[in-house]
């Protein structure tokens, strides 16, 4: 299983990320490790996270997030069944919300 997320910093900033263990990313983003960004920025909370089948899913998300504007982003975080369901017409993106 793999995750996709959006996390706050501390500056309102948003980071987009993916991992395989969600909990110890945040931790770890907490704690300004394995991420310069949230380092410098500092960790606020996790925004969103979207479950992905497999590894090439999850960066595929999280590449076409992160070349969305900040405004298309926080619509995300407010609306994340409608953002997934803009991307059921995309064939490359298997991804179910998180309920």
């Amino acid at each position: 299983m793999y995750f996709t997320y959006i996390i706050r910093c501390k500056d309102d900033s948003l980071y987009t990320g993916y991992t395989t263990d969600i909990v110890r990313r945040m931790k770890e983003h907490e704690s300004g490790i394995n991420c310069k960004y949230s380092r410098v920025k500092g960790f606020k909370r996790l925004e969103t996270y979207f479950i992905a089948d497999s590894k090439s899913n999850a960066m595929k998300l999280e590449y076409y997030i992160k070349r969305l504007n900040r405004n298309k982003k926080l619509w995300i975080i407010k609306n994340p069944k409608e953002f997934l369901e803009t991307l059921e017409n995309k064939e490359c993106y298997n991804i179910p919300y998180n309920e």
